[in-house]
């Protein structure tokens, strides 16, 4: 297939684990970037204030936006995103951690497809 002829989309996917070493400085950031949120309504404000004060997930998946990763890139527009966090047993060490575990499951026909992705607030 050509590449006039093909899909003008592109799904790019990224997995991050990072270690969180201060709770309270990521909850503070998040309720921060939550309080600017001019267009968030009252009710869903207090729920991620809560949210994010009790959980370092929720705090970071306020933080990071997928916009950020690709707004600079020239000939490039978001047309959707998604993205989710959650905490989990992490040991690079481990036989079981292969970040590389999903690939086996791609077929070489996708390899040109675009789309954001991920999983909590939509834009």
């Amino acid at each position: 297939m050509s590449t006039s002829e093909s899909s003008r989309f592109v799904r790019l996917r990224v997995e991050l684990v990072v270690e969180v070493d201060d709770s309270g400085e990521l909850a503070s950031s998040a309720l921060r970037r939550i309080a600017e949120d001019e267009h968030m309504p009252a009710e869903e404000r207090l729920h991620a204030e809560t949210a994010v004060k009790e959980d370092d997930a929720e705090a970071l998946a306020y933080l990071v936006d997928p916009f950020d990763l690709v707004s600079g890139v020239p000939g490039v527009e978001l047309s959707q995103a998604s993205w989710s966090s959650e905490q989990i047993d992490y040991d690079p060490d481990s036989p079981d951690w292969d970040p590389d575990e999903d690939d086996d499951d791609e077929d070489d026909d996708t390899a040109g497809e675009v789309v954001a992705g991920g999983g909590g607030r939509g834009l």
